[in-house]
């Protein structure tokens, strides 16, 4: 089990750049280039559209949307449709899950479980 990591406080970034910036993390990650890493950041008003969602899930139009500043963007992630904006706080965790939690699933799962605790308390 690694036990090193990082993370990084990146501010107010736009869902492009972070998306971009996670992709290159996993490359390394993935090939031993790098620990495990956090990044904690805020986004531009923005919509992203998991592998489960569809445009139509979102239930406003593409004319109130672009009034509000509000970017529609697909993702290969799991998930349906989610919202994030500035004042919340994104935490992407980028991680090697083998050899011991290859469960993608159980890994999410896990990581809400602590941070409903973390809440909590």
């Amino acid at each position: 089990m690694r036990q090193s990591g990082a993370w990084a406080w990146l501010g107010r970034v736009a869902f492009p750049a972070a998306a971009e910036l996670q992709e290159r993390l996993r490359i390394e990650i993935g090939g031993g280039r790098r620990f495990d890493t956090l990044l904690l950041l805020e986004h531009d008003p923005v919509i992203t559209l998991g592998r489960g969602g569809k445009r139509e899930h979102v239930l406003v139009s593409d004319a109130v949307l672009s009034r509000r500043g509000v970017e529609v963007f697909e993702v290969g992630r799991g998930g349906d449709v989610t919202f994030h904006g500035p004042g919340q706080v994104v935490g992407y965790p980028i991680v090697d899950l083998k050899p011991d939690r290859c469960d993608v699933r159980r890994y999410v799962k896990d990581l809400e479980e602590a941070m409903i605790r973390t809440a909590a308390d």
